[in-house]
């Protein structure tokens, strides 16, 4: 790590549960921040020793929505510059390059970065997106200007500053080993996504949701392009079309 005195301070964070496997490839990519934040969201495997390694500071804890403990690992950060990375990402060369150069001539407070996925060891980019994976997401910022929503999955964000353009580079995203993880995240999104909408009191209506399966379906398969990507791209179409009228259903059904 390094720095002068004139150049803006970098704090790279991830918040983790339980991510010893990954978290090592992760974090041994961002060794050009000038500081390295991990949060531990009640850890109970090798994961702090992992970070011990690389981290200069650890920040343990409980969290039971995910915008709390995004925010949390947001305030931890000491840099005038934050890179929000997840255990599963991997910063290019080429990426750490431009996010320095970018954090040091742009007059904007916040920039998207494209995002390479993989699943197994396929690079799979088409067809992500409508609340089931993303193509890209506001990943690098000036500490302040971004905040997260108080929900379990996919938390809202409120912005105070302006957008830059998109980085070039993309960041690797190894969201899935398998299609058997694929589906396992879907479970997961939905009944996280179904305790916000009851506790929202919105939990919408069967129509809407229906709807919603065709047109997200539509979107990711055509729009984005899923289609390229074979019998993955379908599954990626289908399971964000899918994502939320089994929240909706779940909703209704299991938290009555």
């Amino acid at each position: 790590m390094s720095s002068t005195d004139t150049q803006p301070k970098l704090s790279a964070v991830t918040s983790v549960y339980n991510e010893e496997e990954r978290l090592a490839a992760c974090l041994e990519r961002v060794q050009f921040a000038d500081e390295i934040v991990v949060v531990m969201d009640r850890c109970t495997d090798g994961t702090r020793a992992i970070a011990e390694l690389f981290a200069v500071r650890i920040i343990e804890g409980g969290w039971e929505i995910e915008g709390d403990r995004r925010n949390a690992a947001i305030e931890a950060c000491s840099g005038d510059w934050i890179l929000e990375i997840d255990a599963d990402e991997h910063v290019t060369e080429e990426l750490a390059k431009e996010i320095r150069q970018t954090i040091d001539t742009t007059t904007f407070d916040w920039h998207e970065i494209p995002v390479d996925n993989h699943i197994g060891d396929r690079l799979v980019r088409y067809g992500w997106g409508a609340s089931y994976g993303k193509a890209a997401y506001p990943g690098l910022f000036r500490k302040g200007v971004k905040v997260w929503g108080r929900q379990r999955v996919h938390p809202s964000l409120q912005w105070s500053g302006s957008k830059g353009p998109m980085l070039k580079s993309r960041i690797n995203h190894y969201v899935d080993r398998n299609i058997s993880d694929m589906i396992r995240r879907l479970d997961s999104y939905t009944t996280a996504r179904a305790k916000d909408l009851r506790e929202s009191g919105k939990i919408g209506s069967m129509t809407n949701n229906v709807r919603r399966l065709f047109s997200r379906f539509f979107k990711c398969y055509f729009c984005r392009k899923g289609y390229k990507e074979g019998g993955y791209g379908l599954l990626i179409a289908l399971f964000a079309g899918l994502f939320p009228i089994i929240s909706y259903i779940k909703a209704k059904l299991e938290y009555d």
